[in-house]
């Protein structure tokens, strides 16, 4: 069964959830998708996944996912951008008045750093005492904590509000490009089609496509989205064809000819027998593709988790001994300015931009893709596209337009070239 993973909003902590579920029994396959925020595990495992899910990362619930979910999340989406874009302008508004009137009282420095310090902080520092006491240490989180907290702590409170405010800022970026090629992804499954009209005696009745069985006929109205795989039975029309093969030329087709779900038919009204159910029907498959594109991790993606894991503790080391084995062993090396230092090299050193820049860069590239009607079925075959130096095409129609108009009128034999355009339409009307 498919459940929404609601709250998901980090692919670390997706592929960290991911790696702890495939160590429990029957979820040894089980793949978290940070592009959909959805996984798939057997109804029987859920409250156990659960169980997982709330130890690694509280506050994450599986939900079962149904046919809205891409819209839900985008709304979700959108609302979050607006707090996270106000949370930051009050934060950065403290810290000005903090620059400016700072200097005037202590008690006033600290009244304005402070609460903006903790408007951006806040979720980092929670994160990082929450995984402190699950034993985690060695994240993003605990790192930015640590340099902070230092920070404040040897009175350089604008620094700390600067750092968190920065990070934010490059969340907010991060959450932004991530949302922009969910929308994108979610116009492309916009061909999923809503209803069939299937045909019961002398009657025909609106049934969602999943319901209806191989070897019914359905009715496919002009204007109507091809619900499922088919034969023509009866009728003959131009069909678009643009969401499957990319070609912009409508196809005509008739009796005994195929028909696939995600097409629209266009001017005459189709009798069609279902040929597949609807889950193996084309459209049901390019869905699944899309879906799943992120899940085929290109080879930079799948170095770069596993090269996360040892990153942060080695971190983490060289700014204890940053701050540490200079005043001990250099001459006149003072600790205050060495724990300093240290406390830079953990902000300099921060993952984030390691972790999440090179599977961001994938996902948006896919993402990009589905809004311009381009299905890359995933980062590994995006990668693959690096390495092409020659491509053949053999098909006009989808590197054009395809939409044909009028760029020139030559009248002749006495007719001039409003009379030669009128005539044509007549000519073309039926």
């Amino acid at each position: 069964m498919r459940y929404v993973l609601a709250g998901l909003d980090c692919a670390g902590c997706a592929a960290e959830i991911e790696r702890e579920l495939k160590r429990i029994d029957g979820l040894e396959n089980t793949v978290v998708n940070f592009t959909t925020r959805t996984i798939e595990i057997p109804s029987d495992l859920a409250a156990t996944a659960q169980t997982v899910i709330d130890r690694i990362h509280p506050g994450l619930n599986l939900v079962p996912a149904t046919d809205n979910s891409w819209e839900e999340m985008a709304a979700t989406n959108e609302h979050h951008e607006q707090r996270q874009l106000f949370i930051m302008a009050a934060s950065a508004v403290l810290l000005v008045l903090g620059w400016w009137l700072g200097s005037r009282s202590e008690f006033l420095r600290w009244s304005l750093f402070i609460p903006a310090y903790l408007l951006v902080g806040w979720p980092v520092l929670r994160q990082a005492g929450s995984n402190l006491i699950r034993g985690r240490v060695f994240d993003e989180n605990f790192l930015m904590t640590i340099a902070t907290l230092g920070a404040v702590a040897i009175g350089e409170l604008p620094e700390a509000v600067a750092v968190m405010l920065f990070y934010a800022v490059g969340e907010y970026f991060q959450d932004r490009a991530v949302n922009r090629s969910r929308r994108s992804i979610a116009a492309l499954l916009a061909i999923r089609p809503d209803y069939a009209n299937i045909k019961q005696g002398k009657l025909v009745q609106q049934i969602p496509p999943e319901a209806v069985a191989v070897g019914e006929e359905i009715i496919i109205k002009p204007g109507e989205r091809v619900p499922l795989d088919g034969i023509v039975v009866t009728g003959t029309s131009f069909v678009d064809t643009s969401a499957l093969t990319g070609e912009p030329v409508p196809r005509r087709l008739g009796t005994k000819d195929t028909i696939l779900a995600g097409m629209v038919n266009g001017d005459s009204l189709l009798t069609v027998r279902v040929t597949r159910p609807y889950n193996q029907s084309a459209v049901a498959r390019i869905l699944e593709l899309v879906e799943e594109a992120e899940t085929r991790k290109a080879p930079a993606e799948q170095f770069i988790t596993a090269f996360a894991r040892y990153y942060t503790p080695a971190v983490v080391a060289a700014a204890v001994a940053v701050a540490a084995l200079p005043p001990l062993t250099l001459p006149g090396a003072d600790f205050a300015t060495w724990f300093y230092r240290a406390l830079v090299l953990l902000v300099i050193s921060c993952p984030c931009a390691l972790v999440i820049s090179i599977p961001l860069g994938y996902f948006g590239g896919i993402g990009n893709a589905s809004r311009h009607g381009i299905l890359v079925k995933g980062g590994n075959f995006l990668a693959a596209l690096s390495k092409l130096h020659t491509v053949v095409f053999d098909k006009t129609g989808t590197l054009t337009e395809g939409v044909f108009a009028v760029t020139e009128v030559r009248a002749e034999h006495g007719f001039n070239d409003e009379e030669v355009l009128r005539y044509a339409a007549y000519a073309e009307a039926y």
